[in-house]
């Protein structure tokens, strides 16, 4: 599992589904592209989540980067992104054989949203839509980006 982790000043997601449209945003926080991979499982999940959930990535009153999501009391947007294990070594079109089928990987991507819900509280926690086109609005922090992957 792959979690590209942003630290943002605010994030976003909107959809146009079906005629509907699905928008959610966050404040202060993290905006999580999340990779599944076809060994992946619970173990995985709640590791990944855990170590979002706890990264010490804002700065503290001396601004070093001492604080956490939970410390900061911020917000988390999460978004599935089977591109995180495209590979391209070999010509000029990646391969995406290593992203878990989708069937596996929206079961995961599931428990991971219910796993950041548990660390951080549901309402402090937003979701894409797994598998649609997504439009995603990110204001880096900093910035800040660091890539969290299970062992």
């Amino acid at each position: 599992m792959r979690a590209l982790v942003q630290r943002v000043r605010k994030g976003s997601v909107s959809v146009k589904r079906n005629g509907e449209n699905y928008y959610k945003e966050i404040g202060r926080g993290i905006v999580i592209l999340l990779g599944i991979t076809h060994s992946d499982g619970e173990s995985e999940v709640n590791f990944v989540a855990d170590k979002c959930s706890n990264l010490r990535i804002f700065p503290d009153a001396d601004d070093k980067m001492n604080l956490s999501l939970k410390d900061i009391e911020g917000e988390a947007l999460v978004i599935s992104q089977f591109t995180l294990y495209g590979d391209a070594r070999k010509g000029n079109r990646p391969n995406f054989m290593n992203a878990a089928p989708p069937d596996i990987a929206e079961a995961l991507y599931e428990k991971f949203t219910a796993r950041m819900k548990i660390n951080l509280g549901t309402d402090k926690v937003k979701c894409g839509i797994f598998g649609a086109m997504m439009d995603v609005e990110i204001l880096n922090e900093g910035p800040v980006t660091i890539l969290v992957e299970s062992k």
